[in-house]
């Protein structure tokens, strides 16, 4: 489980956005979003470094 979709929510940024930053799809995306999907540990990385927040923050 994650908490992207809190933080997304309380930094005012939208999934598309980060589907662009992170050269993925809105689907791929989404899925990590919706806790469907789970990001890899490089990934969940670079998306903690595009929002701006420590990637322990992304984690339950």
């Amino acid at each position: 489980m994650n908490r992207i979709k809190e933080v997304l929510k309380e930094k005012g940024i939208k999934q598309v956005w980060l589907a662009e930053k992170l050269g993925k799809s809105y689907n791929m995306v989404n899925g990590y979003v919706t806790n469907k999907r789970q990001p890899s540990i490089e990934l969940l990385y670079k998306i903690a470094k595009l929002l701006n927040v420590n990637a322990k923050e992304l984690l339950n």
